[in-house]
């Protein structure tokens, strides 16, 4: 059985010139497909898919955060398994950019549940994406 998929946000801090982003890092032996949604100037947003290979690192967004909550939905190619959260955004089947959240089947794309993370107004975030059970959220 598949072990429990853990993804884990924690704030970035960097002494001198920091980097702000936001990433995502996979923990896990397989590749992994990143989806991310956020509040735009023109409402709900969602972007896919960024492929992120077995123990590397991806930028989402580059520059300085400008909303405190961003939402991740991601997917392990090989096994199977799923990060998932109870906010529901539309995804598609190859890559996209999506505005709004409602009405996903309607127009044409699935409906999938993402994780909030509350990034406290933070410049930069980073998710670590594990399949290790146990992984705690940490805030600083």
């Amino acid at each position: 059985m598949l072990a429990a998929l853990i993804a884990a946000g924690v704030p970035l801090f960097a002494a001198g010139a920091a980097h702000a982003d936001f990433r995502v890092c996979n923990g896990t032996q397989n590749l992994v497909g990143v989806a991310i949604g956020y509040r735009a100037a023109e409402g709900w947003a969602t972007e896919g898919w960024w492929q992120v290979p077995a123990s590397t690192c991806a930028t989402l967004i580059e520059g300085e955060l400008q909303s405190r909550y961003y939402y991740l939905y991601a997917e392990d190619a090989a096994r199977g398994g799923r990060w998932t959260g109870n906010v529901n955004m539309c995804v598609a089947e190859n890559e996209f950019k999506i505005t709004g959240v409602n009405d996903c089947f309607a127009r044409g794309f699935q409906r999938m549940g993402f994780k909030e993370y509350d990034t406290g107004r933070q410049g930069s975030w980073m998710v670590q994406l594990s399949d290790t059970p146990g992984t705690q959220e940490g805030q600083n």
